[in-house]
């Protein structure tokens, strides 16, 4: 093979009508209602419960609150741009198929190789917490969870396997393949659960703040940390945005959606409001109940917080529906994670197998194969570790399809009649330098991480992908 040939190979597009073709056995079932419902799922899943209480403690102090507002922004922005990308093209694999069309085959890739490494992490991240909230739940009526079993490798603690995270994981791949209109369902309602005890929280929470613990509500910079000042509320912020896959996970279903050039920009648009305001609550209701130091190390830091202020019987509602609730998050990720590996199959860059359909029309084999990653990534690495790893696939992500709207908009072959991104062409730029002005102010592992898996994804696209992609037979 000529380098030419190479070359010619990793920038060809993919006709946006053969998506079309692809895509046609999957059933537009998702009304707005679901979509949305899927999207404040994954939103504030794992996050409202445990991240504020990481971000405080590690990065912002009680100005927690200020990188939700800013990650939420940058997302704001970025949900522009999903919106009217999913209007225009609703594919399976949202930003994935969206750059083979617009980018070319390689950064199509490469784009959504970086958001699998996010529904993964995510994935094992929120099976985790899973578990941390259960564990004391347990204990609390004398159950004990013996050491082996009860969190990510851990040899000086005796842990080995988190084989409660794993239960979620794989229960959740059990709904999810029975079927996505009855998972979507089930994800609605409990969303609403979710909701309402967080609105609890927030409520018997409020009785309990001391206005002193918000000061100073920005703490002094730590030297030789992350903490403190603005570097560390912009740290903060990139740590949070991993929740805002939420768009993602709405997009990467717009094939299953009714009436996508409606219902994706309102779901988007929607799930930000929603879980913007929700962020915001909660981190300051949680930061003016105790001292952001107090939440160190803590992995259950809301629950534990009403138990210190005397409100055990709400503190064990909700651990019972943090628990149930974060099945939403994991139902959902589940759904969008599973049809990003599908579309990589539909195309031919990785086993074609895995693009396989069962009889209800679901992408059975992509199911399973992201599951069972999610359980063994869960199973060697902890919560923390893993909340620091979780946002450079999302940042990438974005930036991609905030330029890629300059674009989208000199495409004759593709519809301009539903969403359109205001402010263009300054809004589309101005998102994609926030977007990579927070991705710079992550951790240096964080990054030099996110690269390993980039090179990576290049050496099984030269590997295997350019060698069987679909296009080779177009």
């Amino acid at each position: 093979m000529s380098y030419p040939t190479i070359w010619t190979r990793m920038w060809r597009k993919e006709n946006p009508a053969t998506y079309g073709t692809k895509d046609g056995n999957l059933k537009p079932t998702l009304s707005t209602k679901d979509m949305m419902a899927m999207g404040v799922g994954t939103v504030v899943g794992a996050g409202i419960f445990v991240i504020p209480g990481i971000v405080a403690a590690d990065y912002a102090g009680p100005a927690v609150t200020l990188s939700f507002i800013i990650a939420a922004v940058v997302a704001g922005l970025s949900a522009l741009a999903y919106s009217e990308f999913a209007s225009s093209m609703p594919f399976a694999g949202s930003i994935y198929s969206w750059a083979n069309v617009i980018y070319g085959e390689l950064v199509g890739w490469l784009v959504g190789w970086a958001v699998l490494a996010e529904y993964l992490i995510a994935l094992a991240f929120l099976s985790s917490a899973w578990s941390a909230y259960l564990r004391p739940l347990l204990a609390g009526v004398g159950v004990t969870v013996p050491a082996v079993i009860s969190g990510a490798i851990n040899f000086s603690q005796g842990q080995v396997f988190d084989l409660f995270g794993a239960i979620a994981v794989l229960l959740v791949a059990l709904l999810v393949a029975r079927g996505i209109h009855g998972a979507a369902i089930i994800e609605n309602w409990l969303v609403v659960l979710k909701i309402g005890v967080i609105l609890l929280f927030i409520v018997v929470g409020a009785t309990a703040v001391n206005v002193a613990n918000w000061f100073p509500f920005i703490p002094a910079p730590k030297p030789g940390t992350e903490f403190g000042g603005w570097p560390g509320i912009l740290h903060g912020a990139a740590q949070v945005f991993f929740t805002y896959i939420g768009f993602d996970t709405i997009a990467a279903n717009s094939a299953e959606a009714k009436n996508p050039q409606k219902t994706m920009p309102r779901a988007i648009i929607g799930t930000l409001a929603i879980a913007t305001l929700l962020f915001v609550a909660v981190s300051a209701v949680m930061t003016g109940m105790f001292s952001y130091e107090k939440y160190a190390n803590i992995s259950e830091p809301a629950a534990w917080a009403l138990r210190q202020a005397g409100h055990p019987l709400v503190a064990n509602t909700l651990t019972v529906v943090a628990l149930v609730g974060m099945f939403t998050g994991l139902i959902a990720l589940m759904i969008g994670g599973s049809r990003l590996v599908y579309s990589f199959a539909r195309d031919g860059l990785i086993s074609s197998k895995l693009a396989k359909l069962d009889q209800q029309h679901m992408p059975l084999n992509a199911t399973v194969m992201l599951s069972v990653v999610a359980v063994l990534l869960g199973s060697l690495f902890p919560v923390a570790m893993l909340a620091n790893l979780v946002s450079a696939g999302t940042l990438i992500a974005f930036i991609a399809a905030s330029i890629g709207i300059v674009f989208l908009r000199k495409r004759q072959d593709l519809s301009h009649a539903g969403y359109k991104m205001p402010g263009y062409p300054v809004l589309p730029i101005v998102s994609a330098l926030l977007s990579m002005g927070l991705f710079l102010t992550l951790s240096m592992d964080a990054i030099l991480l996110t690269l390993g898996w980039l090179l990576l994804g290049a050496v099984v696209y030269f590997v295997y992908g350019i060698r069987h992609s679909s296009k080779n037979s177009a």
